[in-house]
């Protein structure tokens, strides 16, 4: 981590301890995810543009997940385990002592707040460094504040203290401006006051808001600055604020790509995760999800009703009502409509997986074509083929995978099926309704025929009574008539 140009050192303090109840979900709260990262992931990912001197993450409730998802992207952030201890102030005061005697500002940032930007926290940094606060609190105004801790002030406009929602009285629970949660303390004006707050509350916590009020007793400013946006300073609690989260992030998501020069033409409908690359005139159509780490070059057409996790698309290529996951998608292919690419699907350039095919950890070559009704598992095709349509490859035979490898421009039949392992040389062609069991020599044309055999009277004699058995018995009269017309004339 690159230090910040201030004069002054900053440490940012992340709160990821509590349980998230009202999650009702077996996952830690601050892993569950929105545009393609967990809430934690956004928080850390956003106090790192400020380029601290440390990121201390407190954790708790399922430590192991929690640091294990922020250690392995973010191996420099400074693990810290909260306590029997309960409460904000607790975790706040632990992960201070990790910092040993660390003077400068500290931010505290809570794991469930992903939106906040880079913008917002570096404003509140400033401005707590230019009014020579002791603290400085990040507030937002709403309409309906329920649930929030209240920002109180006196009578210059100064906070005074911050009242959680179940300590409120009814006057304080009627402010409408409330703690976003975040906060930048002057790192020994809290030590110091940290050690002085009790757990004599509703909830039995020790919370950092008693902070506020211990300051302002000590006759230290604290100040507030609030948010540009409201929305953007709410915490997650339950899956409604997760889902309303997740959409607010994704229309910020959306609308940056569209000023970048992408064509999306129904926003509502169109998701797009914040790990995603998209280059210019790109054009997405309703109902496309682009997800993880999904790349799109320039001047491809993804959608409608298409779904691209971790994919990366060529330049020009069409990607058309498809589910693709881990796949390479070349310059100028065509996917789709209703096709389903599986990982390890590589097609090249101007090539075609067509309708209502699947594949798998399959190489297709440059300019050849599986056009549709097809399976191709475990299988590399080469340049300039065609198969025909309901082309199988049986690559599993119960215990094991085989591959299966066809040549430079070959054709095949339609309703091949190619038994695994097998090769097919270059230039070689199959007629339909073949089964490949054996190698086909480049050139050759394999064919696998029985002679027809028609059993006369089959179904009138093993199924009478049937439909069947009636239109047949009717035709084969009606044929004997004509038979027997054509005999008299003769």
């Amino acid at each position: 981590m690159t230090h910040n140009t201030s004069d002054r050192t900053l440490a940012v303090i992340v709160l990821a301890a509590g349980q998230g109840t009202r999650m009702k979900s077996s996952l830690p709260k601050v892993l569950h995810r929105i545009g393609g990262r967990p809430l934690i992931g956004h928080v850390i990912d956003t106090a790192l543009t400020l380029s601290p001197d440390h990121v201390v993450l407190v954790v708790r409730h399922e430590r192991d997940l929690v640091a294990g998802a922020v250690v392995e992207t973010m191996p420099g952030v400074l693990v810290v385990d909260q306590d029997e201890i309960p409460g904000t102030g607790r975790a706040v005061e632990l992960a201070l002592a990790a910092l040993d005697d660390f003077e400068g500002d500290v931010l505290v940032l809570s794991g469930d707040v992903p939106l906040l930007d880079s913008d917002t926290l570096t404003a509140l940094v400033q401005a707590h460094r230019d009014g020579a606060a002791a603290a400085t609190v990040l507030s937002a105004v709403l309409d309906d504040a329920t649930g929030y801790g209240r920002v109180i002030r006196d009578a210059d406009g100064a906070v005074a203290r911050i009242v959680e929602q179940k300590d409120a009285t009814a006057d304080e629970a009627s402010v409408s401006e409330i703690n976003a949660g975040v906060y930048v303390f002057e790192a020994q004006a809290l030590r110091s006051h940290l050690a002085l707050v009790g757990t004599a509350n509703a909830q039995g916590e020790k919370y950092l808001t008693d902070v506020v009020a211990l300051l302002r007793g000590s006759h230290l400013l604290v100040a507030a600055a609030s948010a540009p946006d409201a929305a953007a300073a709410l915490g997650v609690n339950d899956r409604v604020q997760l889902s309303d989260a997740a959409r607010l992030l994704n229309a910020r998501t959306v609308r940056r790509w569209q000023l970048e020069g992408v064509t999306i033409l129904d926003p509502a409908t169109t998701w797009i995760d914040v790990d995603v690359t998209l280059g210019t005139d790109v054009t997405v159509l309703p109902n496309t999800h682009l997800l993880r780490a999904t790349n799109v070059a320039s001047g491809a057409l993804i959608g409608p009703d298409t779904s691209l996790v971790t994919c990366e698309v060529g330049e020009n290529a069409v990607v058309t009502r498809t589910d693709a996951t881990l796949a390479v998608i070349g310059e100028g292919a065509n996917v789709g409509p209703f096709a389903y690419l599986r990982p390890g699907t590589y097609l090249g350039d101007k090539g075609k997986i067509g309708t209502f095919v699947e594949t798998k950890n399959s190489t297709i070559g440059e300019r050849s074509k599986v056009p549709h009704l097809s399976y191709i598992g475990d299988t590399t095709i080469g340049t300039g083929v065609n198969l025909g349509a309901g082309a199988i490859t049986a690559n599993y035979d119960d215990v094991t995978k085989h591959r299966t490898e066809i040549g430079d421009e070959v054709h095949t039949g339609s309703h091949n099926v190619f038994v695994a392992p097998v090769r097919i040389g270059d230039g070689a062609k199959t007629g339909a309704g073949a089964v490949i069991r054996k190698d086909v020599p480049a050139g050759a044309l394999a064919l696998s025929v029985a002679p027809q055999r028609n059993v006369e009277g089959w179904v009138e004699d093993n199924r009478p009574g049937t439909g069947a058995a009636q239109v047949a018995a009717k035709a084969r009269s009606a044929q004997k008539a004509d038979d027997g017309a054509q005999e008299e004339d003769r």
